[in-house]
């Protein structure tokens, strides 16, 4: 088994926090007590992904700002706000409130890009200003110079009773530090290292270059080109923070019902991997389902995985509570140690 370049410093999970439309407060009370299990597990961090007009979370600072008031340790991030649907003047307010309630342990992670079918949502997001949106790192920059304190306007001061500050408050001046940006292409990874951002890198990366190379790099090869290019741009170099996200589901102690459910939800999913999808030429990380000793062979040998000391293992999509439970305890109590990595208390 090859050894990991780095220690496995702080485990984390993400999850999507689907609901029942019927019944979309006990979804949300499930993604609740899932990061308060996360919390007493150890678990270093939990991160919430983001859905807008379907059956997830479309509002993961609410629900972070309310994970905030139920835990006292684990780190909470988003993974990630995709801010063309975002204000980032009014993003950077709550991002900053959340994190002042939190005593500091908010990671917004963001990315950029127009919404997810724009066509059809434009005249409800932008009636007036649909075709001048800036949805490129512009969008990113703003909301970075926002959170990190610059003027946002040439007046502060009072008038009459009221007093007027020219940043935006409350200023949490941790937050900035703590900014991630997600890609999955090698511009986004060097941007990020380029505006002192940490980097979210998950099981999705960009198949760039020319589609008939006769040995085209694999899956942890592209995402190693991609952390290595983003430490290269980076003030802190070799020591600038990364988080890789893959899909693991150790089943140590999953019933034999558990397991078939498992294995049968990676089988579907494991066509997608052989080749890049679309014309963005997306290429997918297998799903890792197996045992924990099994999982972490897998990992040791991955070329990326070893080039980072930070997790934040994605959890399906479509499972149900119980499983999410039975998979985050065999992460922390079996998967974890046998990474190298330990509790947080």
């Amino acid at each position: 088994m090859p050894p990991t370049s780095r220690p496995l410093r702080k485990l984390g999970f993400l999850t999507i926090g689907l609901f029942d439309e019927a019944d979309p407060r006990r979804g949300h009370e499930s993604t609740l007590e899932i990061i308060e299990l996360g919390e007493r597990l150890g678990f270093d961090s939990a991160w919430l992904r983001h859905r807008h007009l379907q059956y997830g979370i479309s509002s993961p600072v609410a629900v972070l700002a309310a994970a905030s008031q139920r835990t006292r340790r684990i780190e909470l991030g988003t993974a990630v706000i995709p801010l063309g649907w975002e204000n980032p003047l009014r993003l950077a307010e709550d991002l900053a409130t959340v994190d002042i309630l939190s005593g500091g342990r908010v990671n917004p992670g963001v990315s950029v890009g127009p919404p997810m079918h724009y066509d059809r949502v434009k005249e409800a997001l932008y009636p007036d200003t649909a075709d001048a949106e800036d949805f490129g790192y512009e969008r990113v920059r703003r909301l970075l110079d926002f959170v990190r304190g610059k003027p946002v306007t040439d007046f502060s001061g009072a008038e009459a009773f009221e007093v007027f500050s020219d940043r935006v408050q409350p200023h949490s001046p941790g937050l900035g530090s703590r900014m991630w940006y997600g890609g999955g292409s090698l511009r986004s990874a060097q941007w990020a290292g380029e505006h002192g951002m940490n980097f979210l890198t998950s099981s999705v990366v960009k198949a760039e270059g020319p589609e008939d190379a006769e040995r085209s790099p694999g899956f942890a090869e592209i995402q190693l080109s991609h952390i290595r290019a983003f430490r290269a741009r980076h003030p802190d170099g070799e020591n600038a923070r990364v988080s890789q996200g893959l899909v693991v589901i150790p089943t140590d102690s999953a019933t034999p019902e558990q397991r078939a459910k498992y294995e049968e939800y990676v089988a579907k999913r494991t066509p997608r991997t052989t080749a890049p999808q679309g014309p963005a030429r997306l290429l997918f990380a297998p799903d890792l389902v197996g045992t924990s000793e099994e999982i972490a062979e897998r990992l040791h040998a991955h070329a990326a995985f070893r080039e980072v000391d930070e997790v934040a293992f994605a959890l399906p999509f479509t499972f149900g509570h119980e499983d999410y439970v039975q998979i985050l305890t065999d992460i922390a109590t079996r998967l974890g140690p046998a990474l190298g990595w330990r509790p947080g208390v």
